[in-house]
């Protein structure tokens, strides 16, 4: 069979095709024929070096997929060969809180990813697919759709009437924006493209602020409110944003601390967040169960994904090197 492996870092002229012999399963895994696979920031880092920690190479990258089910191992039921099925991008998160172990077993970096045509996973971390997605779609949630859907409703707590604020037209970005007004919410969007806001726009956003043109877009979202500040910001920048985003959200207001997509930055005053009540919460992708109920709110609002673009998968690379140029508006896409 095929694959990629990231064999040295620096960029995407890492990623590496290779052949290499179909994998085993062992007890609890499951063999699985990849479809599909989408790309993530985190990739992109990954690849450069930039993403704490520093994984050992060479490795098979990405974490998101989408494919059928070969075999299982001893003792994997869940599954029956031919079931459609995508992976969760944390493998062993399966449910209830976080912890040290199930963070540390991330698809793409602490344990291989699924950039090949077979590929060998933990059967806890899948989960089977509706027949409304095709493997394309289905292989834009694991990491992006999971984390908007967490954000949004698992810690964000958001309801019904409420303003969400996200940052770019980026997979997170749109996930947030679907899942928003499915469930009622009213979106404001940024981003430095006047074309992408139109997008979002006509996806559904209440209201759109161009970054590169307004710089006090915090000042932008608290007139957009009423003065009052939205509800919870989508927060992907990291260090470079977060200032901003602590001014935009009301008072008792929540900040979920998704991407670092800015790197470092200048320090953030924590008498904002004192004083001004808000939360602050990390959000690091999410479990398996999290991962299901999303998937029956996506089918029960018929929400498509936003793909950008599909790459065969003899071109892998110019697939990453398109997310680096920064024009994809939603998930970029590789068929395999």
């Amino acid at each position: 069979m095929k694959l990629y492996r990231l064999r040295e870092s620096g960029g995407p002229s890492g990623w590496k095709p290779e052949d290499a012999p179909t994998p085993k399963p062992g007890p609890g895994e499951v063999l699985v024929r990849m479809r599909a696979a989408s790309l993530n920031y985190r990739d992109l880092m990954i690849c450069k070096g930039q993403y704490p920690p520093m994984f050992q190479l060479p490795l098979v990258p990405l974490s998101d997929g989408a494919g059928e089910v070969i075999e299982n191992g001893p003792g994997a039921s869940r599954f029956k060969p031919g079931d459609r099925v995508s992976c969760n991008f944390l493998a062993r998160w399966v449910d209830g809180p976080s912890d040290a172990e199930k963070a540390a077993s991330a698809l793409g970096g602490e344990l291989p990813g699924v950039l090949a045509e077979e590929v060998v996973l933990p059967e806890c971390g899948l989960v089977g697919l509706p027949d409304s997605l095709s493997f394309e779609e289905a292989a834009t949630l694991p990491c992006a759709a999971v984390t908007a859907w967490h954000g949004l409703f698992e810690t964000g707590g958001v309801r019904a009437g409420e303003t969400i604020l996200t940052q770019g037209t980026g997979g997170v970005s749109i996930f947030a924006l679907q899942f928003a007004r499915a469930a009622g919410l009213r979106v404001i969007i940024t981003s430095s493209s006047d074309a992408k806001l139109e997008r979002a726009r006509a996806m559904g956003a209440a209201e759109t602020i161009n970054y590169k043109t307004t710089t006090d877009w915090e000042e932008a979202a608290r007139r957009l409110t009423g003065g009052r500040g939205v509800d919870l910001v989508v927060e992907l920048g990291g260090a470079g944003t977060l200032p901003k985003s602590l001014r935009a959200v009301k008072t008792g207001g929540t900040v979920a601390m998704i991407g670092v997509l800015t790197g470092p930055g200048a320090g953030v005053d924590p008498a904002q967040i004192l004083f001004a009540g808000i939360r602050l919460q990390g959000v690091f992708v999410g479990s398996r169960a999290m991962f299901e109920s999303m998937l029956s709110a996506i089918e029960f609002h018929a929400i498509k994904p936003a793909i950008d673009r599909v790459f065969p998968f003899d071109q892998a690379v110019d697939a990453l090197r398109h997310l680096e140029s920064g024009e994809h508006f939603g998930k970029v896409v590789i068929a395999i």
